[in-house]
């Protein structure tokens, strides 16, 4: 009897090395471009290297986006080094709106160390967060790809969107009428549409058909969308050894995300508690910021936002299923969804 193999697709880690090994070196080349005020930042903020320039062996990000704009590229294609450029636009995109969202939330915190600005100053970070966004653009239009422009527009555009969703994240803050709707609509521009970016600049730099471009994007954006409900989860009730952040951290500055608003708007005698603790001034104390966990959970906002994230998932792979890609990268990419949103343990 003849034994027939079937492949074996890589896991999630497996596929997030093989994408640093490619867009890494072309990662440091463009943060090489900079001058060196920006490259020094840049390079801490990455965790290249120490505050005073020195070279360090510690891991950075995690690479995800990278791997899903190859992934998508694999999907559709043939080859992946012709997305590399897109990967690498993608990657600084997502470091500069760290960069500024740090600032903007105070966070002392990234990756187990301090943040760029508390030790640099919130002026040269967010000099640094701007150099990077031009360079993304520079870096897929200098790439030679027949889609260039098109990748370039799709990278500003995404760039404008996360602005926006930004902008609503921060005026959210002084208001206490937040809807749900409007809440998702934020969360979608904030993080749903840079992961919806990723993938589509990879299928478009791969070589896909409009419609296979499209349903990536929409697979991106509908993981976006479930990874900002597990983070916003992991805000309030992550580890600190894993999340990098205090206990409580989207607690203490009075963060509306999604589980808070979803408690905020539940009608329930938690909410009403919930909305004067979050009506005072200044920080949450520890006591607060615990209770504040407590009554978003008793009124249905941490249950509620795992169930959104479950739907999100599910819908995003039913997306691909139906997009006419290669099975190995399809197996793969639900891999990287699972790692994604939490689910590959």
């Amino acid at each position: 009897m003849t034994t027939i193999e079937v492949a074996r697709h890589r896991t999630a880690g497996e596929v997030i090395g093989a994408a640093r090994e490619l867009v890494e070196p072309a990662l440091r080349d463009a943060v090489n471009s900079l001058a060196p005020a920006m490259r020094r930042i840049a390079g801490y903020h990455l965790g290249w290297w120490d505050a005073d320039g020195r070279v360090i062996d510690e891991t950075g990000g995690k690479s995800i986006r990278p791997a899903l704009t190859l992934l998508c590229a694999e999907a559709v294609g043939e080859s992946v080094r012709a997305a590399v450029p897109a990967a690498v636009a993608v990657e600084l995109v997502h470091n500069f709106s760290l960069l500024h969202d740090d600032v903007i939330d105070r966070d002392q915190t990234r990756r187990h160390r301090p943040t760029a600005w508390t030790v640099f100053g919130q002026g040269d970070a967010i000099l640094a967060g701007d150099a990077l966004s031009t360079l993304a653009a520079d870096v897929v239009a200098a790439s030679g790809h027949p889609h260039a422009l098109e990748g370039v527009r799709m990278i500003n555009s995404t760039v404008l969107e996360l602005i926006d969703g930004q902008s609503a994240d921060m005026a959210f803050e002084s208001r206490g009428d937040v809807e749900l709707a409007e809440c998702q609509a934020m969360a979608a521009s904030k993080t749903g549409a840079l992961l919806g970016c990723a993938c589509a600049v990879g299928g478009l730099f791969g070589g896909g058909s409009r419609d296979q471009v499209l349903s990536l994007g929409v697979f991106g954006s509908q993981l976006g969308l479930a990874f900002q409900f597990i983070d916003d989860l992991l805000g309030i009730w992550g580890d600190p050894a894993v999340t990098g952040k205090p206990v409580h951290s989207d607690l203490s500055n009075r963060k509306k995300s999604l589980p808070v608003v979803a408690a905020l708007n539940s009608q329930t005698p938690q909410a009403t508690e919930l909305s004067r603790l979050y009506g005072g001034d200044g920080d949450l104390s520890a006591a607060d910021q615990a209770r504040a966990a407590e009554l978003i959970d008793q009124a249905g906002g941490r249950r509620w936002s795992s169930d959104q994230a479950d739907v999100l998932f599910d819908e995003a792979i039913s997306r691909l299923a139906t997009a006419g890609l290669r099975a190995g990268p399809v197996a793969e990419l639900a891999e990287m969804a699972r790692l994604v949103t939490r689910r590959d343990h």
